[in-house]
C-alpha cells in the first residue's frame, strides 16, 4: 500500500537514531519510515541529496586523496634522498655494476600487506559502532604514524612504519564504500563512488605540485623527503578531526531536517538496497562467501591495480630513466593525473546517467592501459624519449577501470554484513594487485625495458576483460531467473526493503550492469 505524508508530521522519536534494540536485526531506517511506502515532495528530496552531496563528497575526496598521496609520495621521497638515507636501493651482489631496488619494492608492498591485515577488522567495527568515532579516531592515529616516517633512519624501520600506516588507512576506503551505498541509490552511486576515487587523479596533481614545491628547499634541518611526510600527516590530522562529525547514515543525518531525514531515508525504498543495519549476521557472510560476483569482482580488482602498484611507487622513477630529470619527471605525473580524473569523473557520470553500461565502459578503460604498456615496452628510451612518456600517460585510464569495478561490486550487493565483507574484499584484491605490481619491476632487466613488468600488466588487463565478461553473464542469468519466478507486489516489495535482506534473499532486488 502506498502512503501519503507529510514529512513534517513524523514524530521526533522516528527521525531520531535508531537503536539495536529498536530495529533488532532489521535495518535502521524501518524505525523512522516503517514498511510502508510514503509519497514525500520531490523537492525536499532533491534539498536533502544536495546536502548529503555537500558534505560527504568533498570530505571523501579529500580524505581518500590522502590515502592516495601518502602511499604515491613514496616514489617522489625516493628521488629526493630517501633511497640514499635508507639505503632502499644498493649494489646488486651478483652484478656491482647494477643497482638493487628490491628494498624500495618492498617498502612499497608491505603498506599492503599492513592494510589486508586491516580490512576485515575496520570493516567490522565500521558495522558495529558508530562511523563517526570509528573514522575519526582512526584517522587522528594515522596522521601521527604519517607524520613519524620523517623519524625513520633504516629500511627496516621503514617496513615497520608502512605496516602499521598500511593497516590503520584500510577503515578509509571500505567506510566510503559503505557510507554511498547506504545514502545513495543504485543509480546515483555510479558517479558518487567515481567522485570520491577522483582524488587518484586529483592528488596525483596536487601531490606532484606539492613535491614540485618541495624539491626547491635547499636548506633546513631535515631532508626534502621528510618534511613531505610531515605535511602529510599534518593535513590527514585536520581530516581526522572532521571524521568524527560523520553521521552513520541519513537517519541520523544530524546536518538535514526532520523531514529532510525523512525523504532522504524513504527514497531509498525503491532500489531495495538498505541503509545500515549494525548487527553481524553469521547468515549474510556466508552468502558473500559463497557469492560467485563477488569473486568476480575481487579477480577483476587484483588485475586492475597492479598497475597502480607499480606506477605509484616507481612512475617517477621509470620516468627518470627516459632522460628526464627529477623535477621533470615529477611534473610528468600531471597528465597522468589528469587522464585518470577525467576517466573516473566521465565514467561516473555516464554510469549514472545510462542504464547497465558499466561493464562495457570498464572493458574499453582496459584497453589504453594494455596499449600503453605496450608502447612503453617496444618503444626507444632514448635521451627525452616521447613515446615512452605517451605510453605512460595512457595508463591513467586504470583509474576508471577500478572505479567501476568498485561501482559494479557495491551496488550490486544488499545486506549491511554482506556489504561489509564485499567491500573489504575488493580492497583485499586490491592489496593483492598493489602488491604484485612492485615485484614486476627487476632493476636488472632495465636495459631491456623492464618486460616482465609490462607483460605482467598486459596479462593483469586481459584477465580483467575477461572475468568482466563473465560478470556480465552471471548478473544478466540472475536478473532474468528473478523476473520469471516473481509476481509484483508493491506492498511486499516496500514491506522488504528495509529488512536487510540480501541481494539474493531479496526477490525485488535487480542487478546493475
Amino acid at each position: 500500500m502506498e502512503k501519503g505524508i507529510d514529512p513534517r508530521e513524523v514524530s521526533a522519536d522516528a527521525t531520531q537514531p535508531a537503536g539495536t534494540e529498536l530495529v533488532g536485526d532489521k535495518d535502521v531506517a524501518i524505525a523512522m519510515v516503517g514498511e510502508e511506502r510514503h509519497i514525500v515532495d520531490p523537492i525536499i528530496v532533491q534539498r536533502a541529496v544536495r546536502k548529503i552531496d555537500w558534505f560527504l563528497i568533498p570530505a571523501m575526496t579529500v580524505g581518500y586523496g590522502l590515502v592516495y598521496y601518502d602511499k604515491a609520495i613514496l616514489g617522489s621521497a625516493a628521488l629526493f634522498g630517501m633511497t640514499a638515507d635508507l639505503k632502499l636501493s644498493i649494489p646488486d651482489p651478483r652484478n656491482p655494476a647494477a643497482v638493487d631496488t628490491s628494498r624500495l619494492s618492498w617498502a612499497t608492498s608491505i603498506f599492503y600487506f599492513g592494510m589486508l591485515g586491516g580490512l576485515y577488522p575496520m570493516s567490522y567495527a565500521l558495522q558495529r559502532f558508530e562511523t563517526g568515532r570509528v573514522l575519526g579516531g582512526v584517522v587522528v592515529l594515522w596522521s601521527l604514524i604519517c607524520m613519524l616516517t620523517a623519524a625513520v633512519t633504516s629500511h627496516q624501520g621503514l617496513y615497520v612504519q608502512r605496516f602499521f600506516l598500511g593497516f590503520i588507512e584500510s577503515v578509509i576506503p571500505t567506510g566510503f564504500m559503505c557510507i554511498i551505498s547506504g545514502y545513495y541509490t543504485q543509480q546515483e552511486q555510479s558517479l558518487r563512488q567515481s567522485w570520491w576515487f577522483s582524488s587518484t587523479g586529483i592528488w596525483t596533481i596536487v601531490g606532484g605540485a606539492l613535491n614540485y614545491g618541495f624539491a626547491q628547499i635547499t636548506g633546513g634541518g631535515l631532508r626534502r623527503w621528510q618534511y613531505i611526510y610531515l605535511l602529510a600527516g599534518c593535513l590527514t590530522f585536520i581530516f581526522g578531526l572532521f571524521c568524527f562529525a560523520l553521521p552513520s547514515s541519513p537517519v541520523s543525518a544530524w546536518f538535514l531536517t526532520k523531514e529532510e531525514r525523512f525523504a532522504a531515508v524513504e527514497r531509498l525504498r525503491y532500489g531495495q538496497t538498505g541503509v545500515r543495519c549494525p548487527k553481524f549476521k553469521l547468515s549474510q557472510l556466508r552468502d558473500a562467501v559463497l557469492d560467485v560476483k563477488i569473486w568476480l569482482i575481487a579477480i577483476m580488482m587484483a588485475s586492475a591495480y597492479t598497475v597502480n602498484g607499480a606506477v605509484s611507487g616507481f612512475g617517477p622513477l621509470i620516468v627518470s630513466t627516459f632522460g628526464w630529470t627529477t623535477l621533470e619527471s615529477i611534473v610528468f605525473q600531471f597528465p597522468l593525473g589528469g587522464l585518470c580524473l577525467i576517466a573516473i569523473l566521465l565514467t561516473g557520470w555516464l554510469g549514472s546517467r545510462y542504464s547497465n553500461i558499466r561493464i562495457l565502459m570498464l572493458i574499453l578503460c582496459c584497453l589504453p592501459v594494455i596499449a600503453g604498456c605496450a608502447i612503453i615496452w617496444r618503444s626507444e628510451w632514448a635521451y627525452h624519449a616521447a613515446a615512452p612518456v605517451v605510453g605512460y600517460t595512457l595508463t591513467g585510464t586504470f583509474g576508471g577501470v577500478v572505479s567501476l569495478i568498485i561501482t559494479i561490486g557495491m551496488s550490486n550487493v544488499a545486506g549491511h554484513t554482506k556489504k561489509s565483507f564485499t567491500s573489504a574484499t575488493i580492497f583485499v584484491a586490491y592489496c593483492v594487485g598493489n602488491i604484485i605490481g612492485p615485484q614486476l619491476i627487476k632493476s636488472q632487466t632495465k636495459s631491456s625495458h623492464y618486460p616482465e613488468l609490462w607483460l605482467g600488466l598486459i596479462i593483469c588487463y586481459c584477465i580483467t576483460i575477461l572475468a568482466s565478461v563473465a560478470l556480465f553473464a552471471v548478473l544478466r542469468y540472475e536478473n532474468r531467473k528473478k523476473e520469471s519466478a516473481l509476481v509484483e507486489d508493491e506492498a511486499e516489495r516496500a514491506k522488504l526493503a528495509f529488512q536487510d535482506l540480501t541481494d539474493k534473499e531479496n526477490p525485488y532486488f535487480r542487478y546493475v550492469m
